[in-house]
């Protein structure tokens, strides 16, 4: 009885090694983005551009208090394109996929990103460019465009830096007017997860039940 007792341990902890317990996902954190695009497409923050098109990969590299700050790399990472000062813009619905919205330019103009959501997320990031970049896509647009007041040239700059938003006309309104906050009485949601504590409940329960075995026949 004594061997079974052992026996039945050694079968529960074996299959403890292979219960997946949810962990952290560092893409989930980072929101890491592998994009691919057929057109070029300018970009703000420091290093702003325009970038041609082809492969790239966006992360966030701050995500504290309002305000988030962005960075687009090459395909193999080794290399920032532009860091980019965001706030959180909120959608009602969250997607599977993965959106990226843009604003309107010219014709023969490359588009200028707008804000990039991340899959089952309800909140995205809404891009932030310079004063006189903000106001000539919000004369295209229409629409209020955010924008900084100052200069940025180091990730410092745009953990401080003041947001504002221009209208088409050059007024300065409020934040409020691009960015949507979450309703009132609408609790925020997001996509299900794919994994769950369940196998690690089972897990516990397992190890349990071996404990009260060995207890039990031991005596």
């Amino acid at each position: 009885m004594k061997a079974f007792t052992k026996y039945f341990v050694i079968v529960c902890l074996v299959a403890a090694c292979f219960v997946v317990v949810p962990a952290a996902s560092a893409d989930d954190w980072n929101r890491k983005t592998v994009m691919t695009f057929s057109a070029p497409f300018e970009v703000p923050g420091v290093g702003a551009q325009v970038l041609p098109a082809g492969t790239y990969v966006f992360k966030i590299l701050d995500s504290t208090s309002n305000r988030h700050i962005v960075q687009i790399f090459n395909q193999e990472e080794n290399h920032v394109f532009t860091t980019i000062l965001a706030i959180p813009n909120y959608r009602l619905q969250p997607t599977d996929k993965t959106v990226l919205t843009f604003k309107e330019r010219g014709e023969g103009q490359p588009e200028a990103i707008r804000a990039w959501f991340y899959p089952g997320r309800q909140w995205g990031e809404e891009f932030v460019y310079s004063k006189p970049k903000a106001l000539a896509l919000a004369k295209v647009a229409n629409e209020p465009i955010l924008y900084t007041p100052t200069e940025v040239a180091t990730i410092d700059d745009l953990r401080t830096a003041p947001i504002e938003a221009v209208k088409p006309t050059g007024e300065v309104v409020s934040v409020a007017e691009v960015v949507q906050a979450p309703p009132m009485d609408t609790p925020t949601k997001t996509l299900p997860n794919t994994a769950s504590y369940l196998p690690l409940l089972a897990l516990a329960g397992i190890i349990s039940l071996a404990g009260a075995a060995a207890t039990k026949f031991s005596s």
